[in-house]
């Protein structure tokens, strides 16, 4: 059975396009296979494993307006079992394009497009991440409504914790009114760097608040993650033998445990 699951946080550089590419490359890895969805304008997740911009026919723009669909803009990589919905910056103008339609159609559910558009190729995989963009608007409540569960990214940071209230608000209302099977799937710390001791407390903070829904694996901070996108590949693939890659490694592993003892 096919898992959907939001990588979301409205905060940015908390590491939440890093872990959509390296969850989703190691879900591949272990035999799982991977949809990969970029669901941000910006279109770093697809740049971040190696597909041109120029190259791309069809992206989840056109799938949410209706000039195309999933199995035509799919993308699939040149790493194991992974696939990507790929995104272009057009995707910035959804917003206004799915409200126009919902004010002439009433029978239009502008916070259900990207449910339909998933449906017809969501069983020919195992997982489905979605990478959300860094805000709460319709974009994202588009990937909690098609999502079973969402993973928070939350960096080892001062302020960690800022802005993560209203984000469990969105997620409750989520579950309230539009998909109420929508699960907390798990807390991933990001970026630590454990030569400071803000860092460690961080990790304390987040355990006291969040407590079991938080992954016993915790992302490095590491330069060599931070290079990979560059390149084109996940780290995986980039430095296979690094941290960075073993714990991703070890956090798609977590995520196949959750789900099997559900």
């Amino acid at each position: 059975m096919t898992k959907v699951i939001s990588l979301v946080n409205q905060k940015g550089g908390v590491g939440k396009t890093t872990t959509s590419i390296n969850l989703s490359a190691s879900l591949g890895k272990l035999g799982k296979k991977t949809l990969l969805i970029d669901l941000d304008p910006q279109g770093n997740t697809s740049t971040g494993l190696g597909i041109n911009k120029g190259d791309i026919t069809g992206s989840v723009y056109d799938c949410l307006n209706g000039s195309s669909n999933a199995k035509k803009a799919l993308i699939k990589t040149r790493f194991s079992n992974l696939y990507v919905l790929p995104a272009t910056i057009n995707l910035a103008g959804i917003d206004i394009e799915l409200m126009e339609k919902s004010h002439e159609d009433a029978n239009f559910k502008m916070n259900e497009q990207l449910k339909n558009v998933i449906a017809p190729i969501k069983e020919k995989f195992d997982y489905i991440i979605i990478d959300c963009p860094p805000s709460l608007g319709l974009l994202t409540t588009n990937a909690l409504v098609a999502s079973d569960s969402v993973i928070i990214p939350v960096q080892c940071e001062f302020f960690a914790l800022e802005g993560i209230t209203q984000l469990l608000n969105t997620i409750i209302m989520t579950q309230t009114r539009l998909n109420p099977g929508l699960q907390i799937e798990g807390v991933l710390l990001t970026l630590l760097d454990s030569r400071t001791n803000l860092g460690l407390e961080v990790v304390e903070e987040v355990r006291r608040f969040f407590k079991d829904k938080v992954f016993n694996t915790i992302i490095p901070r590491l330069i060599r993650l931070v290079e990979a996108p560059s390149h084109g590949e996940p780290i995986n693939e980039y430095d296979p033998t690094s941290r960075a890659a073993e714990a991703y490694s070890n956090l798609a592993r977590e995520v196949i445990e959750r789900d099997e003892s559900n």
